[in-house]
């Protein structure tokens, strides 16, 4: 038996059909699931997400039995700034994120720190600022919905790639309700150390996302890189963190067919440390 606090997330199958991951989640032992909405990564939620499609996902992870920990969405890049065309369009998006985060029973959803590039926009001061307040208004919003909004801050790819850039942001999200996951293959391909970044965002730490790493590369399975998850996880309960973990098993490692035995033998691994 897994350990409750631990789900995993459909991005780890995100070669299959939506109802087919959610069956093989499902039959494969877990009962808690991250949904993956990211564009050109996991396809699971439509990026044309209407009321029709909202309709249509929730009605399939309803079906499924799964409880939802938090959606993973994205609305574009957020250091990126926007005429008003764009502006209306993202607030489009994030309404029905929103309203299908809330739909299929999630707490969260997870918005990114920025776009896949590490070089800024404008200056890096700037994008920060630019960044926190995009989040600062999309946790705003959540809050009327009565769900939360947190963020990947660490994001090897993404403009808060390492633990100095990620502290920056957090810091400027001081009182906003605006939750950081924590994702042990980022801050490891990033040259870092997860023991560190959990020291430095101590209670703003919501969730954890679980893969392993070298660094450089974040897409190895559970035991195959250089996280030391046990060292970890002892840093989290000395924190007093009582959320939850989400394999995130996005691995060239392993063929797709398969994964379903390798997120079992994952959960297996971790399920005892925790």
């Amino acid at each position: 038996m897994f350990s409750p606090r631990l789900g995993c997330s459909s991005i780890s199958f995100r070669h299959l059909p939506l109802p087919e991951a959610l069956r093989t989640m499902r039959e494969s032992g877990f009962r808690e699931i991250d949904l993956g909405a990211l564009p050109g990564v996991c396809d699971h939620v439509p990026y044309v997400l209407d009321e029709h499609a909202v309709d249509r996902v929730s009605t399939e992870v309803g079906t499924s039995g799964l409880a939802v920990r938090s959606v993973n969405g994205d609305i574009g890049d957020l250091n990126t700034p926007l005429d008003d065309e764009q502006r209306t369009a993202r607030e489009q998006h994030l309404e029905m994120l929103l309203r299908l985060t809330r739909a299929v029973g999630a707490r969260a959803l997870v918005l990114p720190c920025g776009a896949s590039d590490h070089d800024p926009v404008r200056s890096l001061e700037e994008d920060l600022d630019t960044v926190a307040a995009e989040l600062t208004h999309a946790s705003d919003r959540a809050a009327v919905t009565g769900v939360e909004v947190w963020t990947e801050s660490l994001h090897v790819h993404r403009l808060c790639w390492n633990i100095d850039r990620a502290r920056r942001l957090t810091s400027r999200l001081a009182g906003t309700g605006v939750g950081v996951v924590m994702d042990f293959s980022h801050i490891v391909a990033s040259g870092g150390n997860p023991v560190d970044f959990i020291e430095t965002f101590d209670e703003r730490i919501a969730h954890v996302h679980l893969r392993d790493a070298i660094p450089g590369d974040i897409n190895l399975g559970i035991g195959n890189g250089k996280a030391d998850f046990a060292a970890g996880f002892h840093a989290l309960a000395a924190a007093n963190y009582s959320g939850h973990f989400s394999l995130e098993l996005e691995t060239r490692d392993v063929t797709d067919e398969e994964r379903p035995a390798a997120a079992v033998a994952a959960a297996e691994f971790v399920s005892p440390l925790l």
